[in-house]
């Protein structure tokens, strides 16, 4: 049942820990690396955890492109978690932050997404039967 994890969890999960757990602030500098115009591009733990999430975004496609029966459960689960993540954004004042509403963003296309490639997918895996041919 791995394969129906909702991976968006995890960067709820590291929002929240973050957030809640630990003093350190979303404009944290992770790196810095100079670019070639003489600028420098600070790398933040908020623009690492969308990478991280984006990258999670990308599987999840890739696990709702494989038409399964997992696929319907891993959807709803992703959908609660949205849901979840929707009220979390709304009532508690640590997630009403532009981070935490990308995030909530990423998690809608990944839900949306999710469902519409698993229900083309369906479409696809639907045995037609043309009947009798011609006489």
């Amino acid at each position: 049942m791995l394969g129906s994890f909702p991976l968006f969890l995890i960067s709820f999960a590291i929002y929240n820990m973050i957030a809640f757990i630990t003093p350190v602030s979303w404009d944290y500098k992770l790196a810095a690396v100079p670019l070639y115009s003489g600028a420098e591009w600070a790398i933040t733990l908020g623009d690492g955890l969308i990478a991280l999430s984006l990258i999670f975004l990308l599987f999840e496609m890739i696990k709702a492109a494989g038409a399964s029966s997992r696929a319907v459960f891993d959807h709803m689960l992703s959908t609660l978690i949205f849901l979840a993540a929707v009220g979390e954004f709304l009532l508690v004042p640590a997630a009403a932050t532009s981070l935490f509403a990308t995030l909530l963003l990423i998690s809608f296309v990944d839900v949306v997404g999710g469902w519409a490639v698993t229900m083309r997918a369906a479409r696809r895996n639907v045995p037609f039967d043309p009947g009798p041919g011609p006489v």
